[in-house]
C-alpha cells in the first residue's frame, strides 16, 4: 500500500487525508506535518494520523502532497531536497507554482504533479486539474487522480492551463460566495428577513448547481428557460449588463489569472 504524507494540514491538508481515510486508506499509511503543535496534536486525536517531520515524512512516504502556502514553499524545498528518496512522488497543491521549481531544487529526475484543487474539498466536492511534470509519466498521474478522486472530480490539463484554472476554478468558489452574499443583501434590502434570504438563496444556488451538474443543456439555455418575454428576470438581467457585471467578472478572472503567473515568477532563478 503507497504511503502518503501531506507537507502542512492547513484546511486543505486536513480536507485530502480526511478524504484519503473516507475512501478505505487506512490512517496507518497517512503522514502529515504541521508547524503548529497544537493542531498537530488535535488532528492526531481527531483521525489517527501519525505527524513527522519533513525528514520523517520523506524517509516513510512514497508520495509527498505539499499544501503550504507559496510563500512558505522556498524554506520547504531546502529542507526537503537533501534527504529526498529517489522516485517519490511530488504533488504540488501550492497556487502559482510550477513543476519546473521542484525540478530545480530537488534531486534529478523526481516526478512532480502539479495540481489546482479547490475549498469544495473540504465536503468532497472539489473540482482538481492534474499536471505532470517533465519526470512524471502516466502512472504518476493515474495515482494522483486516484488520491484526488477521493475529494470531488478530477481533469488533466496541460501545465500551460493552470494559471487559468486558478483563475476559474482554484479561485471560483469565492466568486459564487461573493455573489450569494450580495443577492442576500438584496433579499434585506427587499424587506426579507436575513435568515429566510439566506435559505430562499442557498437553495436557489444548491438547485441551479444540481441542473447545471445533472443536466445537458448549456447555461444560456437554462437562464433562457427562467427568463419570460416582460417578466422580471429579464429586467434584472437588463440591469446585470447596463452595469456591465458580465466584464467586470471575466476581468477579475484574467487579473486572478495574471495573480498565478506572478506567484509562480517569484521563485524563479
Amino acid at each position: 500500500m503507497t504511503k502518503i504524507a501531506v507537507l502542512g494540514a492547513g484546511k486543505i491538508g486536513e480536507a485530502l487525508l480526511s478524504g484519503l481515510l473516507q475512501g478505505g486508506r487506512p490512517a496507518s499509511d497517512l503522514l502529515f506535518t504541521e508547524k503548529h503543535e497544537s493542531r498537530a496534536r488535535a488532528l492526531t486525536e481527531q483521525y489517527g494520523f501519525e505527524a513527522v517531520t519533513v525528514p520523517g515524512a520523506a524517509a516513510q512516504a512514497d508520495v509527498l502532497v505539499v499544501a503550504v502556502k507559496p510563500q512558505d514553499i522556498e524554506p520547504l524545498l531546502t529542507e526537503l531536497a537533501p534527504v529526498l528518496r529517489p522516485g517519490t512522488l511530488i504533488v504540488s497543491l501550492c497556487a502559482g507554482l510550477p513543476t519546473a521549481l521542484y525540478e530545480r531544487r530537488l534531486p534529478e529526475g523526481t516526478p512532480v504533479v502539479r495540481v489546482m484543487p479547490n475549498t469544495p474539498m473540504v465536503v468532497g466536492e472539489a473540482m482538481s486539474a492534474v499536471s505532470g511534470g517533465s519526470n512524471a509519466t502516466a502512472e504518476h498521474l493515474k495515482t494522483v487522480e486516484e488520491l484526488l478522486s477521493t475529494v470531488g472530480k478530477v481533469a488533466v490539463v496541460p501545465e500551460s492551463q493552470q494559471d487559468a484554472v486558478t483563475a476559474l476554478s482554484g479561485s471560483g468558489p469565492a466568486y459564487f460566495f461573493f455573489l450569494v452574499e450580495a443577492m442576500i443583501d438584496a433579499g434585506i434590502l427587499l424587506g426579507i428577513p436575513r435568515d429566510l434570504a439566506s435559505q430562499l438563496i442557498i437553495q436557489s444556488a444548491v438547485g441551479a448547481a444540481t441542473m447545471l451538474n445533472e443536466g445537458s443543456n448549456h447555461p444560456v439555455i437554462l437562464r433562457e428557460a427562467v427568463t419570460s418575454p416582460a417578466g422580471t428576470t429579464i429586467m434584472a438581467i437588463r440591469e446585470l449588463e447596463k452595469h456591465g457585471v458580465r466584464a467586470a467578472l471575466l476581468a477579475a478572472i484574467e487579473s486572478a489569472r495574471d495573480r498565478s503567473v506572478e506567484l509562480g515568477k517569484q521563485h524563479e532563478d
